[in-house]
């Protein structure tokens, strides 16, 4: 359950105008060492002494570096605030246009990733470099509602001369931290910010609905997609001797056997395949299954548990290309697109590994690619789980690969135009 916010910035009642004084007082006091005439609200109180510490200039704050436009897609990708952005969008942007603000989506450093909204004050953030791509931590802007509420978890309303950085103070943001209710993992905030005479304690409360409302959508998700791994784990854990659980790759159970019911286990941070000690569970052997892994507890005979290493077999016979695993506990098929055979064909060639931008010549003919690249490779990675590794991309050392050729050689992934196919 989120906590509270830190609550509007504008006390009940009190005329804006008055109250934007009174704070640029206080700050040119405590940016000068004096003695304010009021005390900061405590949240930006503690926000100030942070970026004091680590030598924010109040003037100007601190150059940031603008992420390149590949960076920008692959944050994008990794943040996993694409998969709630048309509710944001569907909630925010007409407000944001309609109010003379704009509307703000952060991964979790405080890098803006899409901005919607006015187009006035599109032009005026531009100016402050207030842009896609730019990062809006407190350790680069200072105290802001973006940065703040990151740092703090919690929904934060900026406004004024409650900013640090002076050319901030014609500004009031209100921001709210996204969370991934799978892990509890920060993935970014949304945030409305606009000139300052647009400030409005309903605004706060807005993005604070906005934000529940995505990771609402986030856990159903999640429900979903455990329904559907359940719906294939009971098969598998039906040839399974001995007591087992199937969680998805989170650690989340989907289904067990012979042990008592439990909704999670702690699996280890670089789970693969083979043997690992898993909390509450024990000596485990891990094996990968669609979508997630099958954990078998390891019992009186530990190496009958694991004497079978996975086995993958990569069907490209015909054109309908298949990926056959066979484990200890038995097998599973999953059928490829094009994109993904020809993958999958240059890691099973290749077993070292490739990086993205190997792959991305490989196949296009153009190592600028990587976008692309690993945009299916994420796709694979969430099909096949632990059979995959990355950095650089290759099968995991754990498991044997086979792969099936047609007889004509002129016949292996006849839609393929890949240099490294064709060539190959």
């Amino acid at each position: 359950m989120r906590q509270e916010s830190f609550g509007a910035a504008l006390p009940v009642g009190e005329d804006p105008h008055r109250h934007a004084r009174l704070l640029a007082r206080v700050h040119d006091a405590t940016v000068a060492g004096e003695v304010p005439p009021a005390r900061p609200r405590a949240v930006i109180g503690a926000s100030w002494t942070r970026v004091r510490s680590r030598g924010i200039d109040p003037e100007r704050g601190r150059t940031g570096r603008l992420l390149r436009a590949d960076e920008l897609v692959e944050r994008r990708r990794e943040s996993g605030m694409s998969e709630v952005l048309p509710l944001l969008r569907g909630k925010l942007a007409g407000v944001a246009e309609q109010t003379a603000n704009i509307m703000v989506i952060t991964d979790a450093d405080g890098h803006l990733l899409w901005r919607d909204g006015s187009t006035a004050v599109r032009r005026n953030a531009d100016a402050l470099g207030f842009v896609e791509g730019m990062s809006w931590g407190e350790d680069v802007v200072g105290t802001n509602a973006i940065g703040t509420a990151l740092v703090t978890g919690l929904p934060i309303q900026v406004y004024s001369a409650e900013h640090y950085v002076r050319t901030h103070h014609a500004w009031t943001c209100a921001s709210a931290p996204v969370h991934d209710p799978r892990t509890g993992r920060l993935l970014g905030a949304v945030d409305l910010s606009g000139p300052a005479a647009t400030v409005s304690p309903t605004t706060l409360a807005l993005v604070e609905t906005v934000a529940q409302l995505a990771e609402s959508q986030l856990r159903t998700a999640h429900l979903e997609a455990l329904e559907a791994l359940r719906g294939s784990a009971v098969p598998l854990l039906s040839r399974v001797t001995g007591r087992a659980v199937v969680t998805d790759s989170h650690g989340w159970v989907a289904a067990s056997t012979g042990i008592a019911p439990v909704h999670h286990v702690a699996l280890p941070d670089a789970c693969g395949v083979g043997r690992a000690w898993v909390p509450a569970l024990g000596d485990c052997a891990v094996e990968p299954v669609p979508g997630g892994w099958l954990v078998r507890l390891i019992d009186d005979d530990p190496a009958s548990a694991l004497d079978e290493r996975t086995g993958v077999r990569l069907d490209l016979r015909d054109s309908h290309a298949r990926i056959e695993v066979t484990s200890a506990s038995g097998g599973w098929s999953h059928p490829l697109t094009p994109r993904h055979a020809e993958l999958l064909f240059l890691l099973a060639v290749h077993p070292g590994g490739k990086t993205a931008a190997q792959l991305a010549a490989d196949v296009f003919g153009d190592e600028l690619r990587t976008v692309t690249v690993r945009a299916e490779m994420s796709r694979l990675r969430r099909s096949l789980g632990g059979l995959l590794d990355r950095r650089p991309y290759r099968f995991s050392e754990n498991v044997e690969v086979e792969v099936l050729r047609p007889d004509d050689p002129g016949a292996l992934l006849p839609h393929s135009i890949a240099p490294a196919v064709r060539g190959g």
